[in-house]
């Protein structure tokens, strides 16, 4: 009984001596080695030579101060929702008195890690993240020789601003040009006389 209609022909073709003692098999081979030696070869010499990176290349993840230093990021754990592998943990902190400098708003990361070992750097923590508070950079992930190790905290993840790092390119012309409006409390930086700037309070 025929069960599908996908019949294939075996081909039972007998070998000639040269493919039985696969003497033609192994001169192709050696003659396609042999090419290579006259091929310049692709690897490089890393660290001490690196290959282009594209600008939008998704590597080691950052938190993003803004321009007076102050930590962007509320912990509000979109972030670690948008997650497809649930690399992200946090845990948040209320803000003292004093400390408006520290971060921009009244609720902050007191922890923040992302285990590297499980992130697929898809990009998904970037899009939903509110505050433009985490993107992922050019930069490439250490290798390290214990799994502890890449569990990334603020200690690795929090910019520095001394080393600031431009994501500018990661951003689509309407955001560049929504944080140039005025106004908005998402483009408010903190002012050491308290006033925070006029206009709407979102």
């Amino acid at each position: 009984m025929q069960l599908t209609n996908r019949r294939k022909e075996v081909s039972h073709k007998e070998q000639s001596i040269a493919e039985k003692i696969y003497l033609p098999a192994i001169l192709k081979g050696m003659a396609i080695t042999a090419s290579h030696l006259f091929k310049k070869s692709p690897t490089i010499n890393y660290p001490e030579e690196t290959r282009p990176i594209a600008p939008v290349y998704r590597g080691q993840h950052v938190l993003k101060r803004d321009d007076n230093g102050a930590e962007r990021c509320t912990a509000c754990g979109m972030c670690a929702v948008a997650c497809p592998a649930e690399a992200i943990t946090m845990e948040s902190a209320e803000r003292k008195k004093g400390e408006e400098a520290l971060y921009r708003e009244e609720k902050y990361a007191a922890v923040y890690e992302i285990n590297m070992l499980r992130c697929i750097f898809c990009g998904l923590c970037e899009e939903a993240c509110p505050k433009e508070a985490i993107f992922l950079t050019d930069r490439l992930v250490d290798t390290e020789f214990e799994r502890g190790d890449f569990i990334y905290g603020k200690d690795k993840l929090v910019e520095k601003m001394t080393e600031r790092i431009d994501v500018s390119k990661r951003q689509t012309p309407e955001v560049l040009e929504f944080k140039k409006k005025p106004g908005l409390k998402h483009n408010e930086l903190f002012d050491s006389s308290k006033q925070l700037g006029k206009g709407k309070k979102h």
